[in-house]
């Protein structure tokens, strides 16, 4: 089911925004049977590779949740200049709208707006801009809701039992002297990378569709999986970094009860 799952959300963007280079179709159609094995093996594998908290939902069910809405919002909204839908108007006209709201000095979306090439359209940088609002939104939606969502069921101690090994597989809990600094540390510098995140990325995308000679704006679909990675990177460094310092709580606050017990603490297992 979440092979399925995977396979429908990198597709979906296709089927809205048909794409009229075939080579174009045939690497996205490639790329969503890669993903969908992926997925299929990671999950069905007793042992942990590199999906995290795969044992404690809801972190990924959020991560698929933004990414998979805002790449089929951005193209509904996209195919409003191939269709007259009233709902990829009615979506482009209030991405707009949310574009204008997030365009203020400093923002990332008054950056992106900034890096359009000279010879962009009206209805070029509309369509940008909507893109642009439309990822905004759904991320700060998304974190909110994962923020939400931990506080109401506890997570992590709620769900059951937390194992280090099988949900952080690439966090070593022996590498610090002790694991709820090195998980604090950690949880601080993914957020510091959401936050610079956007600045740096449109940047590094003009410079290599400027070498390459590649623009975005040539291809709806090509805008869409952009801007969609542009707001989703960070929003997923968020959530990894708020669920590894919730996680780090966690752990210090059952040391402390379990100090109280017999003195003594097992970081690598904690059960609930």
């Amino acid at each position: 089911m979440r092979a399925a799952l995977v396979v429908a959300m990198v597709l979906t963007p296709s089927l809205l925004l048909p794409e009229a280079d075939p080579q174009i179709t045939d690497a996205i159609v490639l790329m969503a049977l890669f993903a969908a094995l992926f997925v299929f093996i990671e999950y069905g594998s007793a042992y942990p590779s590199l999906v995290e908290f795969r044992g404690a939902p809801p972190i990924n069910r959020v991560r698929f949740g933004v990414m998979f809405a805002t790449l089929m919002l951005i193209a509904i909204a996209l195919d409003a200049g191939r269709s007259d839908a009233l709902l990829s108007r009615l979506l482009l006209a209030v991405g707009v709208l949310l574009g204008h709201a997030t365009d203020f000095p400093l923002s990332p979306v008054r950056l992106m707006m900034w890096l359009l090439p000279e010879g962009t359209t009206f209805a070029q940088a509309q369509q940008f801009r909507a893109a642009a609002g439309l990822a905004y939104l759904v991320s700060l939606v998304g974190l909110t809701l994962f923020a939400i969502l931990i506080r109401l069921r506890g997570w992590p101690s709620a769900s059951g039992s937390f194992n280090v090994w099988i949900n952080l597989p690439t966090f070593d809990p022996t590498a610090g002297s002790d694991v709820v600094r090195q998980l604090n540390r950690d949880g601080a510098v993914n957020i510091s990378l959401g936050l610079l995140l956007p600045y740096l990325t449109p940047p590094l995308a003009l410079f290599v569709g400027r070498n390459y000679e590649v623009s975005v704006l040539d291809s709806p679909l090509m805008l869409t999986w952009t801007m969609t990675l542009w707001a989703f990177l960070p929003a997923s460094l968020f959530l990894r970094g708020i669920a590894m310092r919730r996680l780090a709580l966690m752990i210090s606050q059952k040391r402390r009860r379990l100090t109280l017990v017999d003195g003594a603490a097992d970081p690598a297992f904690l059960p609930a």
